[in-house]
């Protein structure tokens, strides 16, 4: 379809699956449905958090299932720092941030994980003021020094909440942390839903983009909040052809994940339906993206 082209690898977000579903399960589902690879979930939750203290069994256990059903462990989705941010006024919670950070470049590191994906709090559960706003870039500065030792990539995602909505936003945290180790992993979703202009969001930090996340979304107006999950892609606003059409122009070839989450019984249906949505605006484009179940 796309002769002597190089197609985008395109990844599945842990959470699309049934939470339930043992790991080898979803590895041959993810497979089965044509993904190149997964997006591990360290959430927080005690459940996902309890994932960086696995003995070396456990983790070379599944990076030898991940090698057996062909289907890596590509990225992580470190959102655990929601409940311990690096800008809490809390000194307790902070050392809890450096932890799980420390925890989770080792398990990274072991598993064959090449992308950490950060979460772009300064704080969740706290107000946000200039002070855990720089408290938050001195976490970054330190948390990109443990990445550069180990060689995994840091990227932080550009959020559903207004203190890291968009990749301007991304470029002026990016002049503060200048670690090529430290990128960024913009969610277009989360971009639309802000009334960011994407397309030109994405042109700004090409040099900088590590990983998508392709996600549909509700913008935020006067007269509604917005929607920024839960939605099956096709039942949003997100442009997702102009999108592709961008990274051709771009020439980008990062990998792209597709994050849903598994809500009900229809989670097969949906990624189904997501997965068809995305090839015809990727045909539309004339973008490399192909995604095809293997069976069904």
């Amino acid at each position: 379809m796309y002769a002597n082209r190089v197609n985008q690898i395109v990844g599945i977000y842990e959470k699309a699956l049934p939470s339930a579903m043992p790991w080898e399960e979803k590895l041959k589902v993810a497979k089965s449905l044509g993904f190149d690879f997964m997006e591990i979930s360290i959430d927080e939750s005690d459940e996902r958090r309890a994932r960086l203290d696995w003995s070396d069994e456990q983790i070379y256990g599944l990076r030898r299932l991940c090698e057996q059903h062909q289907i890596p462990l590509h990225s992580m989705c470190l959102s655990a720092h929601r409940k311990f941010p690096f800008g809490s006024s809390d000194k307790v919670i902070r050392e809890q941030a450096k932890i799980h950070m420390e925890k989770a470049i080792n398990f990274a590191y072991k598993l064959g994980i090449r992308v950490i994906q950060l979460a772009g709090y300064d704080v969740y559960y706290e107000d946000s003021n200039e002070h855990t706003h720089q408290r938050f870039i001195d976490g970054m500065k330190w948390s990109a020094k443990q990445a550069e030792r180990a060689g995994v990539m840091l990227a932080v995602e550009i959020m559903d909440t207004d203190y890291l909505n968009s990749l301007s936003k991304f470029e002026i945290l990016k002049r503060e942390i200048p670690s090529p180790y430290f990128m960024a992993y913009p969610d277009v979703g989360n971009i639309n839903g802000w009334n960011y202009d994407t397309l030109t969001e994405l042109r700004l930090s090409r040099d900088h983009i590590v990983q998508i996340h392709l996600k549909d979304t509700l913008k935020v107006s006067e007269h509604a909040p917005g929607q920024f999950r839960d939605l099956v892609i096709g039942e949003g606003e997100v442009d997702f052809t102009a999108i592709f059409r961008a990274l051709r122009d771009m020439d980008s070839r990062v990998p792209l994940v597709i994050e849903m989450w598994a809500q009900n019984e229809n989670w097969r249906e949906n990624i189904l339906t997501a997965q068809k949505q995305l090839n015809q605006a990727a045909e539309r484009a004339n973008f490399p993206l192909y995604i095809s179940p293997l069976f069904h």
